[in-house]
């Protein structure tokens, strides 16, 4: 059974609706014909014009959608719920209250349980960071910091790599001062593909968006680019 996570730095549905590649990439890694996508809006607050957004925009591919909400929890048993599902998208917004909330409610070892068993779990921005052991963040007091994750995958994550000009400063200083492990950035369009915790390609919805592999070699930043795989019209 592949144990499989699509985190991306930025785009998709999310900010650039016109642009589905990465969510039509994300669809495909389903074996299923019509597979049942489920959005978690945590880290925003469940904001409505998100999920508003969502449906609008998946309703255009070939899925089943629903959302999961913890402040307006579904009847039954969560556990159920998350076993019923074959697709999270995991929307952005602050981490640590995504975090919490998840662990308060079970959440997070039940998307581990359902991600051993064959669902792909993916998102953006605070989607993306929360599926690594660390994340830079500024949820925490509305600074860039490192932020300890899920550990679904490890080492470090930073999405937005070229649209928030403090995010290479400041996650550089991170992995240098050895707050941060090393790990891989992401610009906004790009998103990188995991199976069984390793990097099997990164893949961009924008020309000339990248990734990136970033570590401490002897106290000097080590920052190689990934080229990405840009979809073509087919997503």
């Amino acid at each position: 059974m592949k144990k499989q996570i699509l985190t991306m730095g930025g785009g998709g549905f999310t900010s650039k609706p016109e642009n589905l590649k990465l969510d039509k990439y994300l669809l495909s890694l389903s074996d299923k014909k019509n597979p049942k996508v489920c959005f978690i809006p945590t880290a925003s607050g469940d904001d409505e014009s998100y999920k508003k957004r969502f449906y609008s925009s998946y309703k255009k591919l070939n899925c089943e959608t629903s959302h999961l909400s913890l402040f307006s929890p579904p009847e039954g048993d969560l556990r159920d719920f998350v076993f019923e599902k074959d697709v999270f998208y995991v929307g952005g917004g602050n981490t640590r209250n995504l975090l919490v909330l998840w662990k308060e409610w079970g959440l997070d070892k039940y998307l581990h349980e359902a991600w051993c068993n064959g669902a792909i779990m993916a998102g953006l921005s605070a989607g993306s960071i929360c599926w690594f052991e660390q994340g830079l963040t500024d949820s925490k007091t509305g600074k860039l910091l490192p932020l300890d994750c899920l550990g679904f995958l490890h080492g470090s994550n930073c999405p937005h790599f070229d649209t928030e000009i403090q995010r290479r400063p400041e996650y550089h200083k991170a992995i240098l001062n050895g707050t941060m492990k090393p790990g891989i950035a992401c610009d906004d369009g790009v998103a990188a593909h995991f199976i069984d915790g390793n990097l099997e390609r990164c893949v961009s919805s924008l020309l000339n968006a990248k990734a990136y592999r970033i570590k401490n070699d002897n106290g000097i930043i080590n920052e190689s680019v990934i080229e990405p795989v840009y979809l073509d019209d087919h997503f």
